[in-house]
């Protein structure tokens, strides 16, 4: 059930699994606590707090550039800018895959594709995060393969990244570092575990989607030849998409 639930575009399946348990989800007028309830597109009326949902609307894929100076989310309690203000003509509901602080920019993917999201958030698919990274300082050569073996940023979290040196300036440099999945502040800790604390950070790839083109703040739909990408880099080839053409998008997007 999970699954329909978030092919409907509403959530995760982590998330709907928490719906389920917390009793939100009904099916044919019942109440259902358990995740694993099976369920027929074409033959069961599933509900989450009441509102009908059916077997999923066509999925929709952002990228967007986010400038520094942005919340991750669809709203701030403390009336920051937030991503969602920056793709205010998109009429879908869309959320993040994953998230980027607040002082970090670069490519972030919008989706309603709550399965996919699933996949490229797991850690057990491994997707490549590059960043541009400018620290205080020049690490050495050693500094950088301390990062390939692993750092302890807190207690029983060891954490590790390929880096590898871009250009020195003056007093600073820009590595280029290379995770497999995505903790909190995890470059930054990382850098500031080694002595070298991070000044700016930009993410510049995402599996195989770039930021080639898009300035900060713009967003444009993906391809569907970068879609179908996305899936192969999880394993998973079969997802319902709207030509771009199609899409609930101004044609000035961004």
């Amino acid at each position: 059930m999970p699954k329909f639930i978030s092919r409907a575009g509403l959530s995760s399946r982590r998330t709907a699994e928490d719906w389920i348990r917390e009793g939100r989800v009904t099916v044919n007028g019942r109440v259902v606590r358990d995740p694993g309830t099976p369920v027929d597109p074409d033959a069961d009326h599933v509900k989450v707090d009441g509102r009908l949902i059916g077997s999923g609307p066509s999925h929709i894929y952002l990228l967007l550039h986010k400038p520094r100076g942005v919340v991750t989310t669809l709203r701030d309690p403390e009336g920051r800018p937030t991503v969602a203000d920056l793709i205010k003509g998109v009429k879908a509901r869309l959320f993040p895959v994953g998230r980027l602080d607040f002082q970090t920019e670069g490519l972030l993917l919008l989706t309603n594709d709550g399965e996919l999201a699933h996949r490229l958030m797991h850690p057990r698919y491994g997707l490549e995060r590059v960043y541009r990274v400018k620290v205080k300082g020049i690490p050495t050569r050693d500094v950088l393969q301390g990062l390939l073996r692993g750092i302890q940023i807190e207690p029983g979290l060891r954490v590790r990244a390929q880096a590898k040196f871009i250009r020195a300036l003056k007093a600073n440099a820009w590595l280029e570092m290379t995770l497999k999945e995505g903790r909190h502040r995890e470059i930054r800790r990382m850098c500031e575990a080694v002595g070298y604390p991070v000044l700016a950070l930009r993410r510049v790839r995402f599996g195989p989607l770039t930021l080639e083109g898009l300035p900060p703040g713009r967003y444009r739909a993906l391809t569907v030849e970068e879609i179908r990408g996305l899936q192969r880099s999880v394993g998973r080839l079969e997802t319902r998409h709207r030509r771009r053409g199609y899409l609930d998008i101004p044609k000035d997007a961004g």
